[in-house]
């Protein structure tokens, strides 16, 4: 149901949002599509896929689970920030579609802004859903929307480079084994590790592995385990491990450096799966690793199917038969395999993926430790947070401040944004 003053949220939201687009999906495009099914009525739905025309598998997949639901599926692409900004003025009019998919960030500020159905009062049942992935999109005790898959981060490897230099990957367990890999490969003559450290959601996104796996918790910024992590990339700059360009490249920007077969390691996601394997080098992947060991929790990546609240609540009966055929294990494999790749956000799909991609098994384990942005209650203070811990990084990566006085700096900063 609508809380209070829902039309005075919608200002901050849209303001909150704008820094929070597709850090972690594929490229985005500008524009909007429409397609359409079967007879029966029509029902809207929002996506922030205008690269898939209406002629593509993704637009007919949508087509199908209308049809199986009896009706015909309106559907308008718009870009990532369009798309949220226009969810909220759509709120704020009173005339949301009956489907929006939004990047998981952005589900707990529309929730909060009040034009959200919880999954409780639509009557959809999210046990299915693994717990850390659905857990971006809860605020308040209460889930928001459904994942329709997720994508995260891992360390691509050059088996070319690693092999010259002498390093199995099979052995970096832990930032130890880590750097131990990385100092063999400069000591080959090979340039060791880029990533995407740009002043941006972006760079939080990127930094958030090792900022989880030191230890830190984004409620603390300033704390001795998120000084860890902060001065382990700022060693990597100033020892030559790592490129100064991190401190302005995007994730694409990164990817374009590893492919030219010049580093060993780049930070990237499940996105580049179809890239890595075109390339002209053979590539992996490892885990990125905690500071002592195990898979660090990396940032999910991913779209949700929310409902916004509708003044006929009658139309949730079929909107549900529409959710429920995206979300079977057999729908969540399709729509994993048309986006190359999201994995599938239930075991069952995750077993079925693997099933059909075996190689996909070292993104799985990915996903099952990954953790949302907006985790632990965070919702709508996230933006905020992100921005002054990426604002740390810059300054820290740049030599302006040292990482404990860069991110001293940043939890005043972020106390002082969400009024803590």
């Amino acid at each position: 149901m609508p809380r209070p003053s829902t039309s005075t949220k919608i200002g901050a939201a849209v303001l909150a949002l704008s820094a929070l687009a597709a850090c972690s999906s594929a490229p985005q495009g500008g524009g909007a599509a429409t397609s359409s099914a079967s007879a029966g009525g029509a029902y809207t739905w929002w996506d922030p896929y205008p690269q898939h025309d209406p002629a593509s598998a993704w637009a007919k997949r949508v087509n199908a689970c209308g049809q199986q639901a009896g009706v015909t599926i309106q559907r308008t692409a718009y870009d990532t920030t369009a798309l949220t900004n226009q969810a909220l003025l759509a709120g704020q009019e009173g005339n949301a579609p009956d489907v929006i998919l939004l990047d998981n960030p952005a589900v707990s500020t529309l929730a909060d802004a009040g034009m959200l159905t919880s999954m409780d009062e639509f009557g959809l049942d999210t046990a299915k859903f693994d717990k850390n992935l659905i857990a971006a999109g809860e605020l308040d005790g209460k889930t928001y929307g459904i994942p329709i898959g997720a994508n995260t981060l891992a360390l691509y490897y050059n088996k070319k480079i690693l092999d010259a230099a002498g390093v199995d990957p099979k052995s970096i367990k832990d930032w130890a084994s880590l750097n131990a890999a990385l100092k063999k490969v400069k000591a080959a003559g090979k340039k060791p590790i880029t990533f995407s450290a740009i002043g941006t959601e972006e760079g939080s996104f990127q930094f958030l592995p090792w900022f989880w796996g030191a230890g830190a918790q984004l409620t603390q910024l300033d704390s001795p385990q998120a000084a860890e992590a902060l001065t382990l990339w700022n060693t990597w700059i100033k020892d030559g491990t790592a490129p100064n360009s991190v401190i302005s490249n995007s994730q694409n920007t990164t990817w374009e450096e590893f492919l030219t077969g010049e580093f060993a390691f780049a930070e990237n996601g499940t996105w580049q799966i179809n890239s890595a394997a075109k390339v002209g080098f053979p590539t992996g992947i490892v885990q990125i690793p905690g500071k002592d060991g195990g898979a660090a929790p990396t940032p999910t990546g991913g779209e949700f199917i929310t409902v916004p609240v509708q003044k006929d609540t009658q139309r949730y009966t079929t909107t549900k038969k529409i959710l429920d055929c995206m979300t079977t294990p057999e729908g969540l494999v399709e729509t994993g395999t048309t986006f190359a790749y999201y994995i599938p956000s239930t075991a069952d799909g995750q077993k079925a993926i693997l099933a059909k991609e075996p190689s996909l098994r070292p993104w799985v384990e990915a996903v099952r430790s990954a953790k949302g942005r907006t985790s632990d209650n965070l919702g709508t203070k996230y933006p905020k947070i992100s921005e002054a811990m990426w604002t740390a990084v810059q300054k820290a990566l740049s030599g302006t401040a040292s990482p404990a006085d860069a991110l001293k700096a940043a939890q005043a900063q972020a106390k002082r944004a969400i009024g803590g």
